[in-house]
């Protein structure tokens, strides 16, 4: 049997799209690792975190919210993150972390995971809150109406 990449990528076109609002159009495929298990033998709930980052960055680079650090250091800072368990993860096992816009407002937008199992029942929800930030002058920055419509595609 082959073994499973440790981190891949997918992407929904728009033309995939389903017309009801829990779609998640990125998906990541992340191979969970024995390391991860803790004492009780499934996986410790601290690494359900580091999958929500995982997907929180997947969807900074493919919105291009990464781009203007390096040009202007201004960027997007975590304010705020959540996760709902709802079932607990095993090793072996194959997950995928999916996200999508929740809400997106003047300075601020909105993420929701979905931690799904390798049989594709859900095993967590996460939300995170984010702010575009000037780190120059560690002040909000008002999101640029480019940058706004690229991530409108990804809710």
């Amino acid at each position: 049997m082959a073994a499973s990449p440790i981190f891949a990528l997918s992407f929904e076109t728009q033309m995939e799209k389903p017309t009801h609002i829990q779609h998640f159009p990125l998906k990541l495929h992340l191979r969970l690792d024995w390391s991860e298990m803790d004492m009780y033998g499934h996986i410790n709930n601290v690494m359900f975190f580091k999958y929500i980052q995982a997907s929180r960055i997947n969807f900074w680079q493919t919105a291009g919210l990464e781009s203007g650090y390096y040009k202007d250091k201004i960027g997007p800072i975590l304010v705020s993150t959540g996760c709902q368990f709802s079932k607990p993860l095993f090793y072996p096992d194959n997950i995928t972390v999916e996200v999508r816009l929740e809400f997106i407002k003047t300075t601020s937008i909105g993420l929701h995971h979905r931690i799904l199992n390798g049989k594709g029942e859900l095993s967590a929800e996460g939300h995170d809150v984010i702010v575009l930030f000037d780190f120059d002058t560690n002040e909000k920055v008002v999101i640029p109406e480019k940058l706004r419509e690229e991530m409108e595609k990804l809710r």
